[in-house]
Formats: C-alpha cells, sequence, structure tokens
C-alpha cells in the first residue's frame, strides 16, 4: 500500500516509491450520449440528459488498456472525473449509472495493481464555456443564455465556431465574461458578489457545497479501494477577474484572438457592441494584429429577468442617457482597503474546505493541490491541510501551442523569453521544474511535488508523422521534457491516454491531440505497443522502488544509458527494484553496480537490486547489452 512519509511516497517496506504515471483520459472531458466531442455541435444544448458511462473507456475494453498501461512501466493514474458527469441534470440529482460504472472501471484498475488517485477536471469552467467540468445549469443559474455565450463574445467555443478553431485558443476563455465569472462567484462570491444568490443561497456557498458534495459521492464509493490515494482538488484553477487591478486593461496572459478588457467583456455581454484587440501567438511569444468589433448585433448573454451579475453588485452602471459607465475599475483589486490575494485569500481556504469535507468521507485521503498555470502555489501554515502532494502543470510552450519540433528552440513562459541551443533548452527547462519543487518546499511545508500535466503534441509539424509514420520529432520534443523531470528526481502523471484518439480529431477535445496512444497508429492488436506514439521517449527506466533516498538518474535516449544513484536507509532488507522496458532493452542488457547483488526479472521488466551496507552511496549503470 503507498503511504507518504514526509516528503516521499513509501511502500510497505519503507522503500522509496517514484511515481510514473499517467492521466485517463483525455476525451473524459465529454460526454459519451449524445457525442460530446467538440467538433460536433448536434445535441449538445440538451446539457442535462447527457452520459459520461464509458469515460475513460467502455468497461469491456478496461482489460486491454490497464494490460497496455501497465506493460509500459506506469504506476500511478491520475482518474479524471468532472463535476458534469456525476450532477449534469440538477442541483442535488446524481447520476447513480455514471457512479456505478465508475466503481466498476476503478475496482478493474486495483485488478492490475494500478495505484490512482481522483481528478476533478475543469478546463474554464464547461463544456458551455468552451472547456470542461461544471454541468451546464450552474451557467444557467447565473443568468447566462447559453447559446449567445459565442455572439457576445463571452467565450470561444468549439461546438459553436464556424471555420477553423484556433489551437490553444480556448484557454483564453478563462479572462472572457462566462468563465471569468463562474470562477469569481465560486472563489470570492461572498466579498465580490454579495448580491448574487442562487436558490436564496449566497452564491459562493452553494457553488463550492455542489462541486464538493459531488466529489464526495465519488469518494463514497472509492474509500473501500486501498489502490485509491487520494483526490485531486481542482484542475486548473482560475482566479476569474479575482485580483484584476483595473477592469480597462486586457488580460496580458498568453493573449490569443480576441481580447477585450474586462470591462469590455461586461459590456459585451449586456448588448453593447465593443471593438478590442486581437492577437496572435507567434515564434516570437503573442503579438498584436490589430483589432476586431464583437457583437455588433448587440445581443445580451443574459436570459430574460437576469440582469448583469457585475452591474447588480455595483461594478458598472447606466446614465441617464442608458450609456454604461464603471463605477469600480478596481473592484476586484481590494477588499476594506486591502490588496487582493487570490492564492492566500481565495484558493487556500478552498483547498483546506475541500480537505476537510473529502477526508469526512475518506480520512486517509492524499490530497492533491494545484494553482493557476505557471504561478507560484500560496504559502501554507501549520493550521493548513497536511498530508498533501503538491500538483502543478508545467508544458514545453513549443511542442503544445506551436505545435512545432525545433529542438533548437524553446521558450520561458514565466519570464516570457526565447531560449536557443539545446543545452541551454534543457537547464532552462530542468531550472522551471525545480523552481515548482522549491514552492513546495518553502511554501508548502515540504510536500512530494508531482508534475500532475506534461505532455506534447503529437500532431507536431502538420501532423505529418500520421502519414510517414515517422515520430522522431515527436520522440525528440517529447524527451526534453522527460529529462527536465528526471534531472528533478520529480513524480509526475503525464497529459495522456485516450482510448478513443484519432489521427484526424486527436482527443475529440478542442482541437487538442496529446494522447501517447491512438487507434490509427494501431496496425496490431495483439501487440500491446502497437498504437503507442513516441514509445521510445515515454517509457523509459526509473526507479520504482528505492531502499533509501534517491540522488539521482539520467537516462540517454540515444545510447540507452540508464544512471541511478542512491543512498540506502538503515533497516530496509528489501531489494531496490528498477523498471527497465523491454521497449528499450529488447534483447540483452549490461548491468553494472557499485557493489551487492542483483537478478533480472525479465517478465515483469525488472531489475531487482540488493545494496550492501559497506558503501553509503550506491550506484547502478543499465546499457543495451
Amino acid at each position: 500500500m503507498l503511504t507518504l512519509h514526509g516528503n516521499r511516497f513509501v511502500d510497505a517496506s519503507g522503500r522509496t516509491v517514484m511515481l510514473r504515471g499517467i492521466n485517463l483520459g483525455g476525451s473524459s472531458k465529454i460526454p459519451v450520449r449524445p457525442d460530446g466531442a467538440t467538433h460536433l455541435r448536434e445535441g449538445f444544448s440538451n446539457h442535462r440528459e447527457v452520459s459520461f458511462v464509458g469515460r475513460p473507456f467502455p468497461l469491456e475494453e478496461a482489460d486491454e488498456h490497464f494490460s497496455r498501461l501497465k506493460d509500459w512501466g506506469f504506476n500511478m493514474l491520475r482518474f479524471l472525473v468532472t463535476w458534469e458527469a456525476i450532477e449534469h441534470d440538477g442541483p442535488g440529482q446524481y447520476d447513480i449509472a455514471y457512479l456505478d460504472y465508475l466503481t466498476a472501471v476503478v475496482q478493474k484498475a486495483g485488478e492490475y495493481d494500478l495505484p490512482l488517485f481522483i481528478d476533478p477536471h475543469q478546463d474554464v469552467w464547461s463544456r458551455f464555456s468552451g472547456g470542461d467540468g461544471a454541468p451546464g445549469w450552474t451557467l444557467e443559474m447565473a443568468g447566462f443564455n447559453l447559446t449567445h455565450i459565442q455572439p457576445t463574445g463571452a467565450a470561444v467555443v468549439h461546438q459553436w465556431t464556424e471555420g477553423p478553431y484556433s489551437q490553444q485558443i480556448w484557454f483564453t476563455n478563462g479572462f472572457k465574461l462566462a468563465a471569468a465569472t463562474m470562477f469569481s462567484l465560486f472563489f470570492a462570491g461572498n466579498d465580490l458578489a454579495p448580491e448574487t444568490r442562487f436558490d436564496g443561497e449566497p452564491v459562493q456557498e452553494f457553488l463550492q457545497r455542489h462541486y464538493i458534495a459531488a466529489i464526495q459521492q465519488v469518494a463514497e464509493r472509492m474509500r473501500t479501494f486501498d489502490h485509491v490515494i487520494g483526490y485531486d482538488t481542482l484542475n486548473e484553477p482560475l482566479p476569474g477577474y479575482v485580483g484584476m487591478e483595473d477592469l480597462r486593461n486586457p488580460p496580458d496572459y498568453y493573449p490569443n484572438g480576441n481580447n477585450p478588457s474586462p470591462y469590455q467583456s461586461m459590456l459585451l455581454g449586456a448588448g453593447f457592441p465593443q471593438r478590442v484587440d486581437f492577437w496572435k501567438m507567434t515564434m516570437l511569444g503573442p503579438q498584436r494584429r490589430g483589432s476586431r468589433l464583437l457583437n455588433p448585433d448587440g445581443l445580451r448573454v443574459w436570459r430574460e429577468g437576469h440582469p448583469c451579475i457585475w452591474r447588480q453588485n455595483g461594478v458598472w452602471d447606466l446614465n441617464a442617457k442608458g450609456s454604461p459607465y464603471l463605477l469600480r475599475p478596481g473592484h476586484f483589486a481590494k477588499l476594506n482597503g486591502e490588496k487582493i490575494d487570490f492564492n492566500q485569500d481565495y484558493l487556500r481556504p478552498f483547498i483546506n474546505r475541500f480537505s476537510r469535507e473529502i477526508r469526512k468521507i475518506d480520512p486517509r485521503a492524499i490530497i492533491f493541490m494545484e494553482t493557476i498555470p505557471e504561478h507560484a502555489s500560496p504559502t501554507w501554515g501549520q493550521e493548513d491541510a497536511d498530508r498533501i502532494v503538491y500538483a502543478p502543470h508545467w508544458y514545453d510552450p513549443v511542442a503544445l501551442t506551436l505545435k512545432r519540433s525545433i529542438t533548437w528552440f524553446g521558450y520561458d513562459a514565466t519570464e516570457r523569453k526565447i531560449l536557443l541551443g539545446r543545452r541551454r533548452i534543457e537547464r532552462e527547462y530542468a531550472a522551471l521544474l525545480r523552481a515548482r519543487k522549491d514552492d513546495a518546499q518553502t511554501k508548502l511545508n515540504n510536500p512530494p511535488t508531482l508534475i500532475g500535466e506534461i505532455g506534447i503534441s503529437y500532431n507536431l509539424n502538420n501532423a505529418r508523422a500520421y502519414k510517414t509514420d515517422d515520430f522522431t520529432a515527436q520522440i525528440k520534443m517529447m524527451d526534453r521534457s522527460m529529462k527536465a523531470l528526471e534531472a528533478n528526481l520529480l513524480h509526475v502523471t503525464l497529459w495522456n491516454y485516450t482510448s478513443d484518439n484519432n489521427n484526424l480529431y486527436g482527443d475529440l477535445w478542442n482541437c487538442e491531440d496529446l494522447s501517447i496512444f491512438s487507434r490509427d497508429q494501431q496496425k496490431d492488436p495483439e501487440n500491446l505497443n502497437s498504437g503507442g506514439r513516441a514509445l521510445k521517449a515515454v517509457v523509459r527506466p526509473y526507479p520504482l522502488a528505492t531502499a533509501g533516498i534517491p540522488l539521482d538518474l539520467s537516462f540517454d535516449i540515444h545510447s540507452r544509458r540508464f544512471l541511478f544513484r542512491f543512498e540506502h536507509s538503515p533497516g530496509i532488507s528489501e531489494p531496490t527494484i528498477l523498471f527497465l522496458p523491454r521497449l528499450q532493452y529488447p534483447e540483452s542488457v549490461n548491468i553494472t553496480v557499485s557493489d551487492g547483488r542483483f537478478e533480472l526479472d525479465i517478465p515483469n521488466q525488472q531489475l531487482l537490486y540488493w545494496h550492501t551496507e559497506k558503501m553509503e552511496i550506491h550506484l547502478l549503470e543499465v546499457c543495451p547489452g
């Protein structure tokens, strides 16, 4: 059984366990019935009568997929569920069929000795604000007319987009009216929207209570499974408008496409056409490319009888001539004269509340917490939740957003600077991940750090590999992310494994194509490796269990030379175990150890090593035979 010991995961014998996991799965964001793939419009508006039974895959396929993941060496699953999947029909109305299915598929994972933690997944709030996660009724209760969200610029929604859908445009929805409003209400409604109530209840309390209660429904089913070790709090939480100093300033966080200021977004939603800046992502970073007129027909995003929430709460109003004017440009920046800090003032209390409520159901649950992408964590005190894991995300922007394979070109999204040269990129990417680890040590009482998402777009270079079956470019780009992880001895759950990925529509959500598996690459269903993408970079040797403290590891993808060094802990008699994938070492291997003895367990792709007590530091080297 996997447990936490200080800042380490340990097994029953006290050995340090390194987590090399995968997100399961990419299409869990969308319903099975009606088909929720985001390039399809039919059936999209009927958001209450949906079913997620069959996500991440039909139960009858479970053996195939779990066998493959186990064979590839994964020892942890970040298992995606969504609030919508649980409670899509209305407040307090839970989908029992989905919960039954979820219980069955998670039980099956246990049969393959695959530990997991539950990830309540969302991106930019909901499918109806261009992402996934929350049920559509949350937006309707706030007063949104779902069919007017796209034409009023309140979000860019794939299903409602005419013509090409821009890669990664979905992320900009976090700062547009629909998602930004819902996040602001969810995290800070008590302070920043006190006039807004759902069913007579303060909006923040209503939303958080229903969200947590939905995840408690999952916890009730999972608490008897030893291999379910915990729960993420909320995938990629965004602040909405919280903390924005001046509502007249457009957001500068990855501007892409139409980029209205928060105040312009509010006016667009109220039916006032606005000319807004238009941006494009380039190799030099975001570039402004003129302006666009939005909502020329003057539609309102608010349903009949529902006012704009922010006008209701005194942020803006109309003068005697019916013209809008801004009352409080700093409404979201200060409270009672004090500057608002989203992480400390709102995210931190939410994580603590979530932890308390989940542990009422499952007291042993480990809580995985994350923060705004590319931002630091909150600062934790002794009174805050214990037994946590810091689980931030990180992506190589070149491989994710530009979808290019340029091994000499990198980008630091934190400092917004271009990186040139392979060695410099390798150093800088390792440093960027080390900064996340440092965050955990200095701000969060030193819990383990697990990179909850990292990966690449596999349709690089205009999806050339899908025609040639040559994934060399993908291998090179994935390798540099994996090396950054290894340089820091980081736990990870890669993004992602999508059982129904295809070459045309990728992971079936917002044109993303990051799955390490695709049916369209599967030529031989009898071969577990068939269908894998860039496996030479993904399936690598690593220490499964260390009889002590790992000190450093490295793997050279070209020579396939693997080095691992550790300091042993007294009293552990069980061997150190390395995963040695047959994919990297299909024939023979040469193994060198500093001391002690070893055995190869070829059927389980493992090297077992017993150290001596004569040396404190032990070195293992593996090379092809």
